[in-house]
């Protein structure tokens, strides 16, 4: 499986104390680079929380974002009543000291902080709950990178073919450009020769000229190789993994290749299909970029 370094997921957990909801994304990078944004009162599980992404990811910039909401007051909330008896109390003495003051309200009371107790999450319940959810998001966005890479895949494979096709193209215009080189050498020398001694050595000088002319516009190490390389792609990609750094390393050698066979040539069709070769390198060069 082909695996982008682009990915998204996210997913949320309800329990008693409140609800958690984790968001995982990523782009492109060189190495795992690995960002937590939580509230302080879950870094403690930082650690465990970071051991678990690399476990499953090789590259990428990684943002991980956890919210974490505790219950309302509303919900789940029940009376502290030691302290709604004090609070009685007070009231009591407050009026019996000042006759004129109010009494405190209902309102009042609830409002009084620590009136209303929200149950709150234990280390391990808030621990086990962030790892559940953490491996579900991780699914999640592990299909999504794979799904992305399938994409890429397909792309790559199709500028494979694409390649493939103008190297086989160029091959029948090398023998041609000799012929025609050959054929307007002998011209010119017919159109030289002015006595026997020329005509005798006409035939050898057409040779080393030919010659000379083949090992210049000689390509087929360079044909040999780009159907090397493309091959080596196919093989890489359909063997799957992070394939991301060996697959950037084949772009440079493709593009060596690409610049040698328009360096060499001596037909506008060759220098073409050249200068088609490099626009599909770098445009594989750029999506291989977000290729783990």
């Amino acid at each position: 499986m082909i695996l982008s370094m682009t990915g998204y997921a996210t997913a949320g957990a309800e329990f008693d104390s409140g609800s958690l909801t984790l968001e995982l994304r990523a782009v492109n990078h060189r190495y795992l680079d690995i960002q937590l944004r939580m509230a302080d009162e879950l870094r403690g599980f930082e650690g465990v929380l970071r051991e678990a992404i690399t476990a499953q990811l090789q590259r990428g910039k990684v943002e991980c974002r956890i919210n974490y909401a505790a219950r309302s007051a509303q919900s789940g909330a029940t009376l502290n009543r030691d302290l709604l008896q004090q609070l009685a109390a007070w009231n009591k003495d407050v009026q019996a000291a000042l006759p004129d003051a109010l009494g405190l309200s209902v309102a009042d009371v609830l409002r009084w902080n620590g009136v209303l107790e929200t149950p709150t999450a234990s280390a391990d319940e808030l621990r086990a709950t962030l790892l559940d959810l953490l491996q579900t998001v991780l699914q999640e966005f592990s299909a999504s990178r794979a799904r992305e890479g399938e994409k890429l895949k397909d792309f790559l494979l199709q500028r494979v073919d694409k390649i493939e096709a103008l190297r086989n193209a160029v091959m029948p215009h090398v023998p041609a450009a000799i012929a025609a080189y050959e054929q307007k050498l002998i011209t010119r020398l017919r159109d030289a020769v002015q006595n026997a001694l020329i005509q005798d050595t006409w035939d050898e000088r057409v040779r080393q000229e030919i010659t000379l002319f083949a090992s210049k516009i000689d390509v087929d190490e360079e044909l040999s190789r780009l159907a090397s390389h493309l091959a080596e792609m196919r093989r890489i990609l359909s063997h799957g993994g992070a394939v991301g750094k060996r697959l950037d390393f084949l772009m440079q050698e493709l593009n060596r290749e690409a610049n040698t066979l328009g360096s060499k040539s001596v037909d506008a069709e060759v220098s073409r299909s050249a200068m088609e070769m490099k626009i599909l390198i770098e445009q594989m060069r750029e999506q291989i970029q977000n290729l783990e």
